[in-house]
């Protein structure tokens, strides 16, 4: 079955892993920069402040976008660009950019989807209590009004929040991304309870505020589990693995969607987190907190494989040695790009964009200055194969975002680990297509269609 004719073909970055201008002049202080001084936080002690200069060349990345024929492109706003100390004095120049790269987005034909939290939150912020601070929800609803009152007259797509998941779980619980603490699982879900209740704010505001009519959605990991066999029994493991909650973390898809979807948190999690990690819920927060979307946002770049364990419940059958992996080392699973999608429209009934999908590769300037990247190429056409087989079996799925546009700076992994379709040689800014920019050029081209060619004839780019 094609791709549905109005299907969005996109592009995805996040503000610190592509923006730079991270000078005082050009923005507040963010939890990064901290993050990154701290030593053998980040690989070779790397940061974002200067990335891929996307501040400073986005007119010729936005022309690159141009020539890749991309529909959409999806960004962030760094919350302290436009607000410096995360509250009160908004700086212009920052808000600023953002209302030049729309404009620039308009003139080359392509949607901009704007997501207001990609994890960099102000510093001044994080000095108050960040996400422990209750008062986070009305300091992010005093953000995305300045945005929303700035861009709405041209933007319609929003995002609230990027992969709570990971800001809480590795941010907060593991130490492993900004703000670096280690803290136990009762305040990772204090501080969860709190980012879904700004999130809640956010979307009031931007349903009172918007000039131009917005469709609201959020981007969230999509944890999925593949079921090993085709049988009932396989099948139903996976989607309890992937709906359910069966170890005491915030490693899942429920805890964060079930709040917003159904204004109460998942009764297997409250069992299994135990009393001494409840959630802690006030008066009105589940109403704030139940916002209706327009759409779910899911991040999928790997799965796991379960069968039926003795009891049903979903064990894990460990990949065979020499599985293949991406330059990550995440295991390539096509199929979850089929499952994932499929149990989460089960569960919630709403429409589903793919705001995230896409691998790290060794990617390098050859010597006839191209860059060959058919692994990416490879990736891509077998996991969006099963996109479509999804969307075949009924699975309400309207658009595809390629992560990234950009290689950027990738977290605590610094700039090792190269997910772009363009290639940025970092310490010159240059940019070159690589050969997945091309193919993906063609794929938009045909709607899809092109995932049908010969496998010899898909790398000929």
């Amino acid at each position: 079955m094609p791709f549905p004719s109005d299907f969005v073909w996109g592009a995805a970055t996040s503000s610190y892993q592509v923006e730079g201008a991270s000078a005082a002049k050009d923005r507040g202080p963010n939890i990064y920069e901290p993050f990154c001084n701290r030593p053998g936080a980040v690989y070779l002690g790397q940061s974002g402040a200067v990335a891929a200069d996307h501040v400073n060349r986005y007119k010729e990345d936005v022309q690159l976008m141009r020539q890749i024929g991309l529909k959409a492109y999806r960004f962030s706003i760094a919350w302290s660009r436009v607000l410096p100390d995360g509250v009160g004095r908004v700086h212009e120049p920052g808000l600023g950019f953002y209302d030049r790269l729309v404009d620039e987005l308009l003139v080359a034909g392509i949607e901009p989807w704007v997501t207001l939290f990609h994890w960099d939150l102000p510093l001044a912020l994080q000095h108050r209590g960040g996400w422990f601070n209750r008062d986070i929800a009305d300091w992010f609803g005093e953000y995305t009004r300045v945005v929303v009152d700035r861009l709405s007259d041209r933007v319609s797509k929003w995002m609230t929040i990027n992969e709570p998941q990971v800001f809480i779980k590795f941010g907060i619980g593991d130490g492993k991304i900004a703000p670096g603490l280690k803290l136990g699982l009762d305040e990772q879900v204090a501080a969860c309870h709190n980012a879904l209740r700004a999130h809640g704010r956010a979307v009031q505001v931007i349903r009172e505020r918007a000039r131009k009519a917005p469709s609201v959605g959020w981007a969230l990991v999509g944890r999925t589990d593949i079921p090993a066999s085709d049988s009932a029994a396989d099948i139903e493991a996976a989607r309890a693995g992937s709906i359910g909650i069966h170890t005491p973390d915030l490693w899942n898809n429920t805890w964060y969607a079930d709040p917003v979807f159904f204004g109460t948190y998942p009764e297997d999690a409250l069992r299994v987190f135990g009393p001494a990690c409840q959630p802690p819920v006030q008066p009105g927060d589940m109403d704030l907190i139940k916002q209706p979307l327009d759409y779910y946002g899911l991040n999928i770049y790997d799965g796991r494989m379960v069968k039926a364990g003795a009891d049903g419940k979903p064990e894990v059958v460990p990949f065979a040695d020499g599985h293949p992996q991406t330059a990550f080392r995440w295991f390539i699973t096509p199929p979850a790009l089929y499952w994932g999608p499929r149990f989460i429209h089960e569960r919630y009934k709403a429409p589903i964009y793919i705001t995230e999908n896409g691998l790290s590769n060794v990617d390098w300037v050859m010597l006839d200055g191209k860059v060959h990247d058919p692994q990416r190429i490879d990736y891509t056409t077998r996991y969006l194969r099963e996109l479509e087989r999804a969307i075949g079996d009924g699975v309400d799925v309207r658009g595809y975002f390629h992560w990234s546009l950009l290689d950027n700076f990738e977290w605590a992994e610094g700039y090792k680990e190269r997910f772009g379709l363009i290639h940025v040689d970092f310490p010159t800014g240059k940019r070159t297509l690589k050969d997945s920019a091309h193919w993906y050029k063609d794929l938009i081209a045909s709607n899809g269609a092109g995932l049908h060619r010969p496998a010899a004839e898909l790398f000929a780019s």
